[in-house]
Order: structure tokens, then C-alpha cells, then sequence
């Protein structure tokens, strides 16, 4: 069990990834999980999804928005009260922003999405940093996005906001090294799942075209020749978070199916 015993936090708990990461860290032995997400009802799936499992992993759910601060120290505080320690941080929330070129995108959108998706995950990171270094240490993971590397069109604020987080994650794995604190990125391609699915959906809606049509142009450019399921890409980020990874920090873990490989 690569999480065996350990604490683990989960924000951005929801249909398709960070539902993923709660019940994979369950599956994997977890202590206790605890759940952070804006919308309590995606909060109750995901605490119903471990209890399914009959594994008596302990789960706390904690109504949090990582965009206010005070909301981030408070996740941290009640994590602390109800386990006694934190030893994983999986910074899931996102923000996608709106789809649009950036010649004529809404710099509001952009500055949203670099409040969650920068700002806010450094808060929430910067609320649990006490507490792993108490610990003796821990992982923090954060899940980045394929477009910082292969720019999609229309998603340029949220690529940019992504690559901030990128730059940060790399500073934080220098300074944190001799807390034993790790820190690594998990860069995420096409994600087979609910936000996907609707995604392609929408396509065939819009376009007249067949939803078969339209997956089979984006997996043309995926070497293992399908869109990897959103389970398997939780499973890299808790490699990241497991003691097989205990001697990587700083690393950027491209998890795509091949569609982007780093010279």
C-alpha cells in the first residue's frame, strides 16, 4: 500500500480527478482522507465513495474555497485536530478560466484563474507547510495541466496560470529539501472523465460531427492510442506522493500517454 498510515489532503474533491485521488489514497491504505471542495453535495460523493469501499478508512470533509486564505488555514487547522498530522498534500483545485484567444480574452478570467490556481493553491501549500515540517515531512503534489508544455488554443490564462505554479513548485522543492518535504508536479494530458466526456459532447453537439470522429483526431497524436482514464493519471500523482518516490523532488511527471515527451 503505497500511502499506508498516512494523512492525506485532497482539494478540489469532484467528478473525474480529485474524486480519484481520494478513493485511490483510500485504496492505498490512507489513515485518513480528508476532503476539500467548494460544493458540500461533491463532498458527500466522495466520502460515500471511500465508505463503499469497507476499508474503515477515516474521511473529514472540509467545505473550502483555496482562493480565500483564511478558508486554506482552516483546512489545515481542522486536518490537524482530527488526525494530528498532515503527511500529503494533493493541490487538485483548478480553475479553467474561459475558452478563448488571448487576443480578445477577458484579463478578468485570467486573474480567477491565477486566484486558484496559483494564488490559491499557495496558500493552501503555505497552510500545511507547519504542520509536515512537524511531522518530519511529507509530499506535496501539485496537478499541472499538459498545456504548459503543448499551448491548446483558448486555453492560455489557465496554461499561463499552471506554468506560475510550475516555476513555485520548483523553488518550493530547493527550500523545503531539508524538511524532508518533497515536491513534484504531475502534468496531466486529456483525461478520460466526466469533465472530458461532456467536453466531447458538446463537440458533437456543436459541430454536427460524431463524437467518435472528434476523439479519434486528439488520439491520433497519443502514441499508446487512446485518452488515458482519469484513474490511471491518479495513480502517477500517487507515485509522486508514495515512498517509491522518496529521492524525487522538483520533478515534473508528464502523464499524457505520449502525447507530449520533454526533450
Amino acid at each position: 500500500m503505497l500511502l499506508k498510515d498516512k494523512v492525506v489532503i485532497v482539494s478540489g474533491i469532484g467528478p473525474g480527478l480529485g474524486q480519484e485521488l481520494s478513493t485511490l489514497a483510500a485504496r492505498e491504505g490512507a489513515a485518513g482522507v480528508v476532503l476539500a471542495a467548494r460544493t458540500p453535495a461533491k463532498l458527500d460523493t466522495a466520502e460515500a465513495e471511500i465508505e463503499a469501499l469497507g476499508l474503515g478508512t477515516r474521511t473529514l470533509k472540509v467545505v473550502t474555497d483555496i482562493a480565500d486564505k483564511s478558508q486554506c488555514e482552516a483546512l489545515a487547522s481542522a486536518t490537524m485536530e482530527a488526525f494530528g498530522r498532515i503527511d500529503v498534500l494533493f493541490n487538485s483545485a483548478y480553475d479553467p478560466g474561459n475558452f478563448e484567444p488571448i487576443a480578445e480574452a477577458d484579463l478578468d478570467g485570467w486573474r480567477r484563474s491565477m486566484e486558484v490556481n496559483f494564488f490559491g493553491t499557495m496558500q493552501l501549500t503555505q497552510a500545511c507547510i507547519p504542520h509536515l515540517r512537524a511531522g518530519g515531512g511529507g509530499a506535496i503534489v501539485m496537478i499541472a495541466t499538459m498545456v504548459e508544455h503543448k499551448p491548446l488554443a483558448t486555453q492560455g490564462g489557465y496554461g499561463a496560470s499552471k506554468s506560475a505554479l510550475r516555476n513555485a513548485t520548483k523553488h518550493l522543492a530547493l527550500e523545503l529539501g531539508k524538511d524532508n518535504i518533497r515536491v513534484n508536479s504531475c502534468h496531466m494530458g486529456w483525461m478520460w472523465g466526466p469533465a472530458v466526456a461532456g467536453y466531447f459532447d458538446w463537440q458533437a453537439q456543436a459541430s454536427g460531427r460524431p463524437q467518435e470522429e472528434l476523439i479519434a483526431e486528439v488520439t491520433r497524436n497519443i502514441p499508446l492510442g487512446h485518452i488515458p482514464d482519469d484513474g490511471d493519471c491518479a495513480k502517477a500523482a500517487v507515485f509522486l506522493a508514495s515512498d517509491y518516490a522518496r529521492v524525487v523532488t522538483g520533478a515534473g511527471l508528464d502523464v499524457n500517454g505520449g502525447e507530449y515527451m520533454p526533450v
